[in-house]
């Protein structure tokens, strides 16, 4: 068993004990007896009644064990039930477009373009400038001026 829901097992179970009976008695014994059994029993998680679940550093998957909790056992009519769908699917395009973005931000190909770009700007900005010729230092030369730095200090 996975450390991280064993730990989440151990958040959901403490939780349930502050739903109200009607909402409890709505979870099958089976999955009440999973909780129990599969939760990490040195782990006590502190639950503050006044403070909303978002805002109490709960792991993910517990959240999304409530989230299911709520959509199978608690949701009172299917209009409840597309509502949550509707928030699911909305989440997933969110996190897919999230995703896209960073691998699009972090594609070499496009560090690279970003570079030839900032040189073309930079070379067509710079007609009243002079150009100075640098060298690259070779990789021992940059290691031995380094190393002669520190004596330097």
């Amino acid at each position: 068993m996975e450390e991280n829901s064993s730990l989440a097992y151990s958040e959901v179970y403490e939780i349930l004990k502050f739903i109200e009976d009607e909402y409890v008695n709505r979870i099958p014994k089976r999955i009440m007896d999973f909780f129990e059994v599969e939760r990490d029993k040195e782990y006590k998680p502190i639950i503050n009644v006044n403070i909303s679940l978002d805002d109490q550093n709960l792991k993910r998957e517990t959240m999304v064990l409530l989230a299911i909790l709520n959509y199978n056992y608690w949701c009172d009519s299917e209009e409840e039930k597309k509502e949550i769908q509707k928030e699911l699917i909305r989440n997933s395009k969110l996190k897919e477009q999230e995703e896209k973005e960073l691998a699009e931000m972090y594609n070499p190909d496009n560090i690279f373009k970003k570079k030839n770009e900032v040189k073309e700007l930079i070379t067509d900005n710079s007609e009243n400038m002079q150009l100075i010729e640098l060298k690259e230092q070779g990789f021992i030369k940059k290691l031995l001026h380094k190393i002669m730095s520190f004596f330097k200090k």
